[in-house]
């Protein structure tokens, strides 16, 4: 039996279920047993990510591009925000606490910023790519840098409890958390928001059957469309899923490349 998992976006033990939903909707109709498992943190994603048994399990943009892991794409979700225009499309919100002083980027600068982890694309490199042009003659923005958070959520505990001023917050992740833990979303301001790029995608291991992975991929491009899953994709904050390949991911290589060029690293 394959696996499913779904970690990435578990934002709670509802979302955690209303994934396990969808995953249960997608092998009944593909004809395809996938069994549901955890792997929670702080279990490594890279793990998971080369298990020759996946099905369906979301891997981050960044690192599927880097060819590191014997995955292959099944479908990028649709996220409902306007923001991704009917694509699989997020970015990254950088927030900061909805109660404190701090109401712009700039506002930030001389604090202290955390991150999540080098191979992700919104707690990462899109942050550093956005901030880039504010940097001045190799001066830091921030006169601390916390990284290796590994997750929103810690990212989110982080901002709460004050360790940091500012962070990284996926915004599909966001919108997943503005609808299933709107009190926890309060207490977040969003000062900018980075350029939109391809979503994490579904994605199974290199080995398994085409034909399996052609009835995954065509279960989950048909969902949109499907009155089975309307009320779970209302509850996922998506419209649908999409096909993906690896030229869509391939500029954030490029992306990377010049930032690390560019003589800036760490996000600070």
């Amino acid at each position: 039996m394959l696996v499913a998992n779904a970690r990435m976006y578990a934002v709670n033990a509802g979302v955690r279920a209303a994934w396990a939903k969808l995953f249960a909707l997608v092998s009944q109709k593909a004809g395809v047993p996938l069994a549901v498992i955890e792997h929670a943190a702080p279990a490594p994603l890279e793990a998971l990510w080369r298990r020759q048994d996946l099905g369906l399990a979301f891997i981050c943009g960044f690192p599927f591009a880097s060819g590191g892991f014997p995955v292959q794409p099944i479908a990028a979700p649709i996220p409902a925000n306007p923001l991704a225009s009917g694509k699989p499309l997020y970015a990254s919100d950088l927030i900061v606490r909805a109660n404190g002083p701090l109401r712009t980027l700039q506002d930030t600068f001389g604090g202290r910023i955390g991150w999540t982890a080098r191979h992700s694309q919104s707690g990462f490199q899109a942050l550093r790519g956005h901030l880039l042009p504010y940097v001045k003659s190799g001066a830091p923005l921030y006169r601390e840098s916390l990284g290796e958070l590994m997750t929103p959520r810690r990212v989110i505990e982080a901002v709460l409890n004050d360790r940091i001023d500012i962070g990284p917050l996926d915004s599909y992740f966001h919108d997943v958390l503005k609808r299933h833990e709107p009190e926890t979303a309060a207490r977040l301001r969003v000062v900018a928001t980075t350029q939109a790029t391809p979503m994490p995608l579904l994605a199974a291991s290199s080995g398994i059957d085409p034909a399996i992975i052609a009835a995954l991929r065509g279960t989950l491009l048909a969902l949109g469309a499907a009155s089975a899953a309307k009320s779970v994709l209302v509850e996922l904050c998506l419209t649908g899923f999409a096909a993906v390949e690896p030229d869509d991911y391939r500029p954030l290589l490029a992306q990377a490349a010049a930032l690390d060029e560019s003589g800036y690293g760490e996000p600070g």
